[in-house]
């Protein structure tokens, strides 16, 4: 069965049972965690999702991709975040890196856009200014992750 899910970023609570789930999944949400005020509240939503998870549940999670070498102070601003940001609150909550896959990469993504990962398509925050531009480049460059619940 598939379920929409929602949790409160504040407390933690999730409309989840506790280790109910097989598997969750996230997409492009993450980097919306970390720009919130309160720097607690993405390892709250990761522990949330290991306690939501049977032992052995899967997290799959799909986010902007910023590369490691790229100063960190970006995932507050930009919407990108560093595929190593995710491992850690992965592994802090209880997870462990099962695979990972660039099926979702996009090398013509340089990351450095005036509105962010916003500028590109779909969103295309800065309307009509060099839009065709950004559609060449198409959408951001994104990491794949699928993270296990240890037992």
């Amino acid at each position: 069965m598939t379920q929409v899910a929602t949790i409160d970023f504040k407390t933690g609570a999730f409309s989840i049972p506790a280790g109910s789930a097989d598997v969750l999944l996230t997409f492009r949400n993450v980097h919306n965690l970390l720009m919130q005020d309160d720097s607690a509240i993405a390892g709250r939503v990761f522990k949330a999702f290991c306690t939501a998870l049977k032992p052995g549940g899967v997290l799959g999670v799909v986010d902007h991709c910023l590369p490691e070498e790229m100063d960190a102070a970006r995932e507050k601003t930009s919407g990108y975040i560093k595929r190593s940001t995710v491992g850690r609150l992965a592994q802090e909550a209880g997870f462990a890196l099962a695979a990972e896959s660039r099926i979702n990469a996009n090398p013509k993504d340089t990351y450095d856009y005036p509105e962010g990962v916003w500028t590109l398509p779909p969103s295309y925050r800065l309307k009509d200014v060099d839009r065709a531009k950004y559609a060449a480049i198409g959408v951001s460059d994104r990491f794949t992750l699928r993270f296990v619940k240890a037992r």
